[in-house]
């Protein structure tokens, strides 16, 4: 089901419940767009009020990304951190256009983050944390650079992550992605942190455990 009007195209997948429904905003990776993600909706909490959204940049000869990535012989592969940054900030406003437009619950809001999607949702919800309750940040890492200058000031007191990665992903390694648990921890952040033996993906017991500890959260 689409909709209208709001600043980035989505697909929605109503609640049970007819007010005040938790939110979950899903934000698929590099290439690929709104669909990808939305396939699990049908899989998670009925209560759940589902959107998923397309990144705003499109990609020849299809998909969508958040930012982009460039390779050249110097460097070798880096991303656009600029773009990223514009990027957070369209998703913090999308949050307030959804949570005006769809009969949501502000103080329930869920980033549900794929690669690209996943650092973009640790840079909105680091920078606007009264805007987030919940992260699954799946096969993503935290880019520091990407935040709100002052972001460690924040008040994290009411915020969870759940964050998970798989030790054979050969597009963002696995390294990256432990510092993440160390990071959290010091800014004293609720959070969860599993591997799992699978490349750049979500493997099964990785959605169950994710699902898991979703419905204990919203």
């Amino acid at each position: 089901m689409t909709t209208a009007d709001l600043s980035l195209h989505h697909l929605i997948k109503p609640s049970t419940k007819t007010e005040n429904a938790p939110l979950a905003i899903m934000l698929h990776g590099y290439g690929s767009n709104e669909n990808d993600l939305f396939s699990f909706a049908g899989e998670l909490p009925e209560e759940l009020f589902i959107i998923s959204v397309r990144a705003p940049h499109p990609m020849q000869p299809s998909g969508n990304a958040w930012f982009a990535i460039h390779w050249n012989n110097t460097d070798g592969k880096f991303s656009d951190e600029n773009q990223a940054r514009e990027s957070s900030e369209t998703i913090s406003r999308f949050i307030d256009e959804a949570v005006a437009a769809y009969p949501v619950d502000p103080e329930n809001v869920t980033l549900i983050g794929f690669s690209q999607g996943s650092i973009l949702s640790y840079a909105a919800s680091l920078s606007y944390p009264e805007k987030v309750k919940n992260v699954i940040a799946l096969s993503g890492y935290v880019n520091e650079d990407l935040m709100k200058e002052g972001y460690e000031k924040n008040d994290f007191s009411h915020l969870s992550f759940y964050c998970s990665h798989g030790t054979q992903d050969q597009v963002l390694p696995v390294q990256w992605a432990r510092r993440t648990k160390p990071f959290l921890d010091n800014l004293k952040i609720e959070n969860v942190y599993s591997e799992f033996p699978v490349g750049h993906g979500v493997a099964p017991q990785n959605f169950f455990e994710l699902k898991e500890w979703l419905k204990k959260r919203i």
